[in-house]
């Protein structure tokens, strides 16, 4: 059963923070954290839609210029999710550069950018035509703890105390869709595009007694057509959907561990940021960040099924297997009891 949600740190674990998570058969991703993007081939960053930022601190944010540099004259609307301030400083970076030339483009790149602030969010349109300034038209709406929600998957937020607000996010599948391909087979169909039409359907919760045309080639050409309820009984089997969490630069402190643990519970993956040894816990409290021991305590007070360190502080190059180490022993401490 493969799962939707295909995560992977952007940098090793002494570079900048960031998580690529791809779909599964998709030509899609989304990113968590916006630092050095390097690493990324320009078709894996053509691919993401949303990009949601956990604060502007320089290691989370200064990819921005090289992925607008790749979106310049391409057609595609991108939407960006930032803490308290985050229009002023997506404002800034767009004024920093000259934009006479852009009349030329064909094709209108769009940006969405949302600031979330503990009540409410506020959105911004800025389009490439008009160079960047943004649109008359501000929208606000209330903050529920959502940020972005499709039929499949959502997408949510935290905000925790980094000295500045600070966003941890999470993205959960509304529930998994397994193809039992020799059910398939059994019905005399091809494993093919169809079959995403099929999730879309189930994902929205369309009428099971509905018509479901299963359709093949470039002219979409109908084969066969089912019940759609009939149809998902014989060759789909329903599973309990992925949860994704991760979590960036946060002191520790009881009321961002209180919430995160709440936020992070049950995830089947939680990236959560390691910047000390435990021994170095004053100046990890100095510098607000977690030691690889409160991380590894954060997870396993989540119940998370795996987990991931990242951040590390440079002062601990060539004590990775420590950080590692201090990591997973308080989570195996504290995991049976939770």
């Amino acid at each position: 059963m493969r799962p939707l949600f295909h995560p992977r740190t952007v940098n090793g674990p002494f570079g900048d923070p960031g998580l690529f998570i791809s779909f599964l058969f998709q030509k899609r991703a989304i990113l968590f954290d916006l630092g050095d993007i390097h690493s990324l081939s320009s078709g894996d960053i053509l691919k993401i839609s949303h990009v949601f930022v956990s604060h502007t601190h320089m290691d989370h944010f200064s990819g921005f210029d090289r992925l607008l540099r790749l979106l310049l004259g391409r057609n595609k609307d991108i939407y960006f999710y930032g803490p308290e301030g985050f229009l002023s400083n997506i404002e800034g970076k767009l004024a920093g550069y000259s934009w006479n030339l852009v009349h030329n483009y064909k094709n209108p790149l769009i940006l969405h950018a949302t600031e979330v602030n503990p009540d409410k969010q506020i959105t911004k349109t800025f389009r490439c035509i008009n160079k960047f300034t943004p649109d008359p038209e501000i929208i606000i709406n209330s903050f529920n703890g959502t940020l972005h929600k499709e039929p499949a998957f959502n997408v949510s937020a935290l905000i925790i105390d980094h000295g500045i607000p600070c966003l941890g996010f999470s993205t959960k599948e509304q529930f998994h869709i397994n193809i039992i391909k020799k059910n398939v087979e059994s019905l005399g169909l091809e494993i093919g595009p169809w079959l995403r039409n099929l999730k879309d359907a189930l994902y929205k919760q369309q009428d099971p007694d509905s018509v479901f045309e299963v359709c093949s080639g470039e002219n979409k050409t109908v084969n066969k057509k089912f019940n759609l309820g009939e149809l998902s009984e014989k060759i789909v089997l329903i599973t309990r959907g992925q949860k994704i969490t991760y979590i960036a630069d946060t002191a520790f402190n009881k009321s961002n561990t209180d919430k995160i643990i709440e936020f992070a519970k049950d995830s089947d993956y939680l990236f959560i940021e390691a910047s000390f040894l435990h021994k170095d816990c004053e100046l990890a409290e100095k510098k607000l960040h977690l030691t690889a021991r409160q991380a590894g305590y954060l997870a396993a007070m989540a119940k998370a099924k795996l987990f991931t360190i990242f951040h590390f502080s440079p002062r601990n190059i060539g004590q990775e297997r420590l950080l590692y180490q201090e990591a997973r022993q308080e989570y195996e401490k504290h995991i049976s009891a939770t």
